[in-house]
């Protein structure tokens, strides 16, 4: 199949991938034989991940090094032996070499196949047709399809083709469609088929939208025609629809699962409300709903759609606390001086009414720009806005000198036509109406977390631990080359240290070069039952409770917030929700990669193709990542490309590794991470996901 790819120039692509073979080169004879899980590159190499222990499989998901037998082992492409992309494997291991600290060997056998069903482009021919996969891991793995299997598919349709015949001694898989995702050119289709990679689904099953539609009690779902809130529904609940609560939200959120409240005490202190949606009221425990929310795990937002965790007649429905209808909420207030800390909190079952819908650009423009007609529109609420906005700056402050660290990145706001073509991609910005919610909830889920910590409660704690000594070596060094010191010793590093050289590199040129870096040497947040404290933020106490319509272990704590309440924690319950907050942590987990992992992975297609449409014009750049084979570069507008080192034709460019640079050999020319250039744009390769660059000028002021 060939490939969609935009090139100012072209030019003949040699093949990455080796041709698989049964015959070693060099056969294993060390004995040592070890099972574990194949990953393969779209090259044709791969790495086999031994199964370990679920204690060993914890470590690694926090992000902690893996002790040597461990380690990943590097299959080269002809002793791979015929194995595909997540297949259970059985590997010989080499002789260690002194000259390599990394392990190889080559696979035995293949134990059990991993993947059964695979999405790809559908290819048809007079008498049979076959499956190129979208997935490059299944290099060389085209799957052949009989006529009679087809399922009425057509050339360049997206589809699911389920294996019937694995690939053996040299011959192709074979299989058959079961799904056709979109038909060729359709609008769409290639966020769909996406989508279903990651095996994952827009639409929900029967039993958890006849749920739904019974919880929701609507008449038509698109009017949001709701039956009001009943006089049991109330019973136990503090009535707050007469108190100043608004929502402040990005102008296209449908799913409002937080509002706030403030007010200024006669002691001096602020009185801080933070309302949540109280979706463990609608959706019940072991409910065909709730099972469906714990195997999602996250709601997952994409360039111009959502996956939801719960259905919308729910998400965007009766949990959403939209302005002007009576909603359950779970609340808490919390009494905060002028320092910043919380001296006294209530939790408690509520409902509210909320006054206003407002967004965080019109909050923004009211508080940074005094826009007199917004002020003029929100005259009944603008008195706590500017409370909001002190608050908001006193907890700032607070999180600063713990040493609470602020990664400013830069987001991509992406505009897709009805096409599904990408026509603009600007810079979210961050402005102070999102930073007063942050702060907001951030405070919230600190309060609640250490609340039930000293209950002894069983619990979900978000944690983060603090980072491996090697990685703050390595990061050391790495802004030692741009004059920064990191101060003290990288076994115990403290967040403060940290967010020192955030502040000493802001508003530098290659101020994001270095939050990049710093991020990577952090290790990956997670979900646990045992409260070991978040070092991103610098608490000790931490979990996720204020969003609960879009994430699992939200809804988990709400559950076990009201058993609280109610009195219901007893030690038969308790012993039981151990298990369960056990499971939901891990799967919770899991699920937020995999989003992750699809988040990021739509919006480069996205930046790719966008890049496509604009191949030959120039932008304006920062060197944002330096290899030996060349140098990245970030745009205004977040995108990212390579110039390769072959593009560098004025000269021949050593690569200074220890100063992460390119030096001219005969003209003394230098290109360093932070260098501000301008570029052309050269090649945008939407399957590979590939933006190629050359130099315009070396440097722009």
């Amino acid at each position: 199949m060939s490939k969609i790819i935009f090139n100012k120039e072209k030019k003949n692509k040699q093949s990455d991938s080796t041709t698989t073979r049964r015959i070693y080169k060099n056969p294993p004879t060390h004995g040592e034989v070890i099972e574990g899980i194949l990953s393969k590159h779209k090259r044709g190499f791969g790495f086999v991940t031994p199964i370990i222990s679920e204690t060993e499989s914890d470590e690694e998901e926090k992000g902690n090094s893996k002790p040597a037998e461990q380690k990943d082992i590097f299959i080269a492409a002809k002793n791979i032996n015929g194995a595909m992309h997540g297949d259970t494997v059985q590997v010989s291991l080499y002789p260690p070499s002194n000259s390599n600290k990394s392990r190889e060997g080559a696979i035995e056998k293949i134990l059990h196949h991993g993947i059964t069903e695979i999405v790809g482009t559908f290819e048809k021919s007079n008498r049979f047709g076959f499956v190129v996969p979208d997935d490059k891991r299944f290099s060389n793995a085209d799957i052949f399809v009989k006529k009679s299997d087809f399922r009425n598919s057509q050339t360049g349709d997206k589809v699911v083709v389920q294996i019937t015949k694995f690939p053996e001694n040299g011959n192709s898989a074979e299989g058959k469609i079961i799904e056709v995702i979109s038909r060729n050119g359709e609008p769409g289709g290639d966020i769909k088929s996406l989508i279903r990679q990651y095996n994952l689904f827009q639409t929900f099953p029967s039993r958890v939208n006849a749920e739904a539609k019974a919880i929701s009690k609507i008449k038509l779902l698109e009017k949001e025609d709701f039956e009001p809130i009943t006089a049991e529904e109330l019973i136990g609940r503090i009535d707050l629809r007469d108190k100043k609560i608004i929502t402040i939200d990005g102008a296209d959120a449908k799913d409002l699962d937080d509002a706030v409240s403030i007010e200024k005490l006669s002691n001096g202190n602020y009185l801080l409300g933070v309302h949540i949606a109280d979706v463990t009221h609608y959706v019940k425990e072991d409910s065909a709903m709730d099972k469906e929310a714990l195997k999602r795990g996250t709601s997952i937002y994409l360039v111009d759609q959502v996956i939801p965790m719960l259905p919308k007649a729910l998400s965007n429905g009766i949990c959403s606390l939209n302005p002007s209808v009576d909603r359950l909420t779970l609340s808490i207030n919390m009494e905060i001086d002028t320092n910043g800390d919380v001296v006294g909190h209530d939790i408690y079952k509520s409902v509210i009414h909320s006054m206003h819908r407002m967004v965080y650009d019109d909050v923004s423009d009211m508080l940074e720009k005094n826009a007199i007609d917004l002020i003029s529109k929100y005259d009944d609420i603008y008195e706590e806005l500017l409370m909001m906005k002190e608050l908001a700056a006193i907890l700032n402050k607070r999180r600063d000198s713990r040493g609470s660290l602020d990664f400013d990145f830069d987001e991509a706001y992406i505009t897709l036509d009805d096409s599904g073509i990408p026509i603009t991609i600007e810079t979210a910005e961050r402005r102070i109406a999102n930073r007063i919610i942050e702060e907001f909830m951030l405070i919230a889920n600190e309060t609640i977390a250490e609340h039930f910590y000293w209950l002894d409660s069983p619990f979900v704690y978000r944690v983060h631990e603090k980072p491996d000594q090697d990685r703050m070596d390595e990061f050391k060094t790495f802004v030692r080359g741009f004059g920064v010191l990191m101060k003290g010793n990288t076994e115990n590093v403290h967040p403060r240290v940290l967010s020192d050289i955030l502040r000493q590199v802001k508003g530098e040129t290659y101020e994001n070069v270095v939050n990049t870096v710093m991020l990577r040497a952090m290790k990956k947040a997670f979900y646990d039952v045992a409260c070991n404290g978040h070092f991103g933020l610098g608490v000790k106490f931490y979990c996720h409770f204020t969003s609960p319509i879009r994430r699992y272990p939200d809804l988990m704590i709400h559950r076990i917030i009201k058993e609280s309440i109610e009195g219901k924690l007893n030690e038969k319950r308790s012993k039981q929700l151990r298990k369960i907050t056990e499971i939901a942590a891990d799967l919770s987990s899991k699920a937020e990669r995999a989003a992750q992992e699809l988040e990021r992975e739509v919006e480069k297609l996205k930046k790719t193709e966008y890049m496509s449409y604009r191949i030959g014009q120039e932008f304006d750049g920062v060197i944002s990542g330096i290899t030996n084979y060349g140098f990245y570069v970030q745009l205004e507008n977040t995108i990212e490309g390579l110039v390769r080192v072959e593009a560098l034709t004025d000269d021949y460019y050593d690569y200074d590794e220890s100063k992460y640079r390119f030096i001219g050999h005969h003209t003394n020319k230098i290109y360093a991470l932070g260098d501000r250039i301008r570029i052309e744009v050269q090649r945008a390769d939407i399957e590979e996901r590939e933006i190629d660059f050359s130099v315009v000028q070396q440097t722009i002021e």
